[in-house]
């Protein structure tokens, strides 16, 4: 299924290479979006979630390496550069601004493959969310969406259940809000409906929801889950 497949942002100035990529890597087992400089790079990992990106190094206005250098000290995203200059000086700078991985131009498509492949499996695998996770009397069944107590159930909206489904994910650790309109599927530009679904759910699950005891908020950094 296309959800399944590793989502690359191939990042370059040129369009016959940025189009002819995005063609062969979408034949060869991934998800590829496209973006022609740094400012719509940015704009497009703003609003999406990546597994990758291929970024060129020499591009007009802000160059790929400023981009990775700024990208890798903020995030985790894994960077593979592209550049016409394929010297040692060129590849150092490249791995000292964060890339993961460096590809001289002209390359071969197939070894961009195998390396983008090699990168993707080195990658730390996701935390497993258990099935069912307890928080006091309820019982929440993420596959299910489910919130019960025996026979007893609470039906939770698309968004509840998507920001207790990303919050069950990672019991215990603290989640921004930026984190969380990601993983819960939140338009960005809201990022406040966070706070919102965190009302509605604290009191469908809280003894008390003034004094949260499962959906606890850790001021200035998120929210976390903390289960029995």
């Amino acid at each position: 299924m296309m959800e399944d497949l590793p989502h690359i942002l191939v990042v370059d100035d040129d369009t016959r290479l940025r189009e002819a990529l995005r063609r062969y890597l979408g034949q060869n087992g991934f998800l590829v979006s496209t973006a022609a400089d740094a400012a719509d790079a940015r704009a497009k990992l703003a609003a999406l979630a990546f597994d990758l990106l291929v970024l060129d190094v020499m591009m007009p206005g802000e160059s790929g390496l400023d981009l990775c250098r700024d990208l890798t000290a903020t995030g985790t995203i894994p960077v593979l550069l592209l550049t016409a200059r394929g010297g040692a000086d060129e590849r150092i700078a490249g791995l000292e601004a964060g890339a993961d991985d460096y590809l001289p131009k002209p390359f071969e498509p197939r070894e961009l493959v195998l390396r983008l492949n090699a990168i993707l499996r080195r990658l730390p695998k996701p935390a497993t969310a258990p099935l069912e996770i307890r928080l006091g009397r309820w019982l929440f069944n993420a596959q299910r969406e489910e919130l019960r107590c025996g026979e007893e159930s609470v039906r939770l909206t698309t968004g509840e259940a998507a920001l207790l489904k990303a919050l069950a994910a990672e019991p215990g650790t603290v989640l921004s809000r930026e984190a969380l309109v990601e993983r819960a599927g939140v338009d960005a530009a809201n990022a406040r409906t966070i706070d919102v679904q965190v009302t509605r759910l604290r009191r469908k699950l809280e003894d008390d929801p003034r004094e949260p005891r499962y959906l606890v908020t850790v001021r200035g950094e998120g929210y976390v889950l903390r289960p029995d």
